[in-house]
């Protein structure tokens, strides 16, 4: 089976980090469900792959949301096709520190990153041991070893790095494989918002964090697009289970 038959889900696919993926993964030849919250944001960029020539999907569910997983992945199947390549980008932050963080913050950003790549592994994973085929790739972060003000996303995020090495020892069998991606400093709406939680002028913040970064510059969402294609690609049937930080320079 070739990539133009693939059918691929990209959570969180309305912006950032999702939208490079969603539109890489579409110019790689897979027909793409762009996921988010609100249906009308995912369709910006399910229509930006259609007018490059592609198949793509809007979906609006909330990923914590067990009945919404299972309906919006029954659609993809209705409207797109099985889908074999799972990549599990939503995400949130409720940052503060411990002694000011509520149970909600840290309920919020447990039920989008930690829930959420649950419910829709559980879901996909089916049409991937039909097809004896599968890419699963999940967003961890550098946060993952520690970041202060961020109890709640860093706990999440290295759960995460636990949830896809197991997934990658459950799932082998069946031809399918399971990575995670940790990112380090990425130009994007959820940075942009730390820097004004943190009340940092943008570019002041950006040039302090790319000098402390190896190849001196930070990075860009296409960054992890391409290590998303990697991963989903045929030949990286070998590589499962593994960690890989995306950060301009050695992490962990």
């Amino acid at each position: 089976m070739t990539n133009d038959q693939r059918v691929a889900i990209v959570t969180g696919g309305a912006r950032g980090l999702g939208a490079a993926t969603a539109l890489r993964l579409a110019r790689d030849g897979m027909a793409v469900a762009v996921l988010d919250l609100e249906e009308s944001s995912a369709k910006t960029v399910a229509d930006a792959i259609a007018a490059e020539g592609g198949r793509a999907l809007a979906v609006g569910a909330d990923v914590s949301d067990a009945a919404a997983v299972e309906a919006a992945v029954t659609r993809v199947e209705a409207e797109l096709g099985a889908p074999t390549v799972l990549v599990n980008n939503a995400g949130i932050t409720r940052d503060n520190l411990l002694f000011k963080m509520t149970e909600l913050d840290w309920d919020s950003v447990m039920g989008v990153h930690l829930r959420g790549a649950f419910l829709m592994s559980k879901a996909v994973q089916k049409h991937m041991v039909a097809a004896k085929w599968g890419r699963i790739v999940n967003l961890s972060s550098t946060s993952a070893l520690g970041n202060r003000g961020q109890s709640n996303y860093a706990t999440a995020k290295a759960g995460l790095q636990g949830f896809t090495k197991t997934l990658a020892i459950e799932l082998g069998k069946f031809g399918v494989t399971a990575n995670c991606i940790a990112p380090g400093f990425i130009v994007s709406d959820m940075t942009r918002a730390t820097a004004e939680r943190i009340g940092e002028d943008w570019e002041t913040y950006v040039s302090a964090r790319a000098a402390q970064i190896p190849v001196a510059r930070p990075g860009e969402p296409d960054d992890i697009a391409h290590t998303v294609s990697f991963f989903v690609s045929e030949g990286a049937g070998f590589v499962s289970g593994q960690v890989v930080y995306v950060a301009g320079g050695p992490k962990a």
